[in-house]
């Protein structure tokens, strides 16, 4: 397939400066499979999409299957440092949850540039085109959180920065102890000032999370819920990961965290939670209500041993699904797409329990909506993100979403665009 080369190399028939130019796809995904797809980029946005057409001379050729950008709706950078690491000794989540906190120290901004832009690269060459960074390294303010901004633009990847209130130990109201200490910015007032001197601008957004039901408390969940409402910024959280966390909120809050959140009108279709996977059935449909978009993180999911989550009971409530790598202790966000699939056929011993079609639409568009990109679409006035794949051994001919969702993975993809831009492509 040739060796991926960096930005712009050997690429002819674009602007590498305006992120204008045309591309000529053998198959591309326009909600059909389509074939001879010429793509025309104007400025960073799809300026035109047509079917049937030869391609021009000075087209740039994408050989095999062409589909949107992929959305990578929730990432912890500072976790892929754990890779490989914590897989002996047994264990459970809370006993990984140690081991992450280790993983959490010792970081200043050269170095957290430096390693973000390593795991943003390797998210570009997985066909990622934008990553929600669900941050709460706050011990030097908004330091490593710039450093995720600068690794971004540095690599050439769209980042969706959720910056994390994190205030107490558990819904009882302990305080922080440890490492937890350095998250936090001490009360909800002192996160919004610091939240507000961060910047978004050209392939940055700035949003907001509440971390979980555990680490914020009602009153200061409305404020961080205000703030991204009053800036129609992306909101996110951790929902009902853990029993443990459902427990403890029975006990402390007489409901579930769910229905809490529904109590302090944190639920809203501008709201993503992440997770949501021990919520019973009076919590689907409150979500499902509300169009609360719910984040899976399959290969994370597994890993720390989480049960598997009634998602498909929470799309038909009304719940658009999204995906992220989280742990980023694999970065392939159409292996999250076929885990999320995989792993509830073994739960329900049934199958084809979300068409690909579906699980190719929570790769892209409704995980480019969750972090407030104009993307996931190859049609015009969308953002000019896209990539392909060409799988090895295979007659490109016959691939469709099927194929691409069950067959390929991140190994697979030998061009990237963003914004109009090339980012991953082969060498001439």
């Amino acid at each position: 397939m040739g060796t991926l080369s960096p930005v712009g190399r050997g690429i002819r028939g674009e602007d590498a400066v305006r992120g204008s130019g045309v591309w000529h796809a053998e198959q591309a995904w326009l909600g059909h499979v389509a074939t001879d797809v010429l793509i025309e980029v104007e400025d960073g946005r799809i300026f035109a999409v047509a079917e049937n057409v030869q391609p021009p001379a000075d087209a740039v050729k994408l050989e095999g299957f062409t589909f949107p950008g992929l959305a990578n709706v929730h990432s912890h950078v500072f976790q892929e440092s754990l890779r490989g690491r914590t897989e002996t000794g047994g264990g459970d989540f809370w006993e990984w949850r140690r081991q992450m906190f280790d993983a959490a120290q010792g970081w200043d901004r050269p170095s957290y540039t430096a390693y973000a832009r390593t795991v943003f690269r390797e998210m570009l060459h997985a066909g990622i085109t934008a990553v929600g960074e669900f941050h709460y390294l706050h011990r030097y303010g908004n330091e490593l959180g710039e450093a995720l901004i600068d690794a971004a633009r540095a690599e050439g990847i769209r980042i969706t920065l959720l910056d994390a209130c994190y205030l107490r130990g558990g819904l009882d109201g302990r305080p922080l102890e440890g490492v937890p200490r350095s998250f936090s910015d001490g009360d909800v007032d002192r996160w919004v000032a610091r939240v507000d001197e961060l910047r978004g601008g050209e392939g940055v957004h700035i949003g907001a999370a509440i971390h979980s039901v555990r680490a914020v408390d009602p009153a200061s969940m409305r404020v961080v819920a205000a703030w991204a409402r009053q800036r129609k910024a992306p909101l996110h959280m951790h929902l009902a990961e853990q029993p443990a966390e459902v427990d403890e909120c029975l006990a402390v809050e007489g409901c579930t965290p769910a229905a809490l959140l529904e109590r302090e009108g944190i639920l809203g279709p501008d709201l993503t939670t992440i997770h949501a996977i021990h919520v019973n059935d009076e919590d689907v449909a409150l979500l499902g209500s509300h169009q609360v978009r719910i984040c899976a993180g399959p290969t994370t999911e597994r890993d720390l041993g989480d049960r598997v989550g009634p998602l498909r009971a929470l799309a038909d409530a009304g719940s658009p699904i999204c995906l992220g790598s989280d742990s980023n202790s694999v970065i392939d966000v159409l292996e999250e797409a076929r885990a999320l699939e995989l792993d509830q056929r073994r739960a329900t011993g049934r199958r084809v329990i979300h068409a690909p079609e579906e699980l190719l639409e929570a790769a892209t568009v409704a995980g480019m909506r969750a972090l407030g990109w104009e993307a996931g679409e190859l049609k015009a006035g969308m953002l000019a993100d896209f990539a392909t794949v060409q799988p090895p051994r295979m007659d490109w001919r016959g691939l469709g979403v099927g194929y691409l969702i069950f067959c390929c993975s991140a190994r697979d993809v030998t061009h990237v665009v963003v914004g109009g831009r090339t980012v991953v492509g082969k060498a001439s």
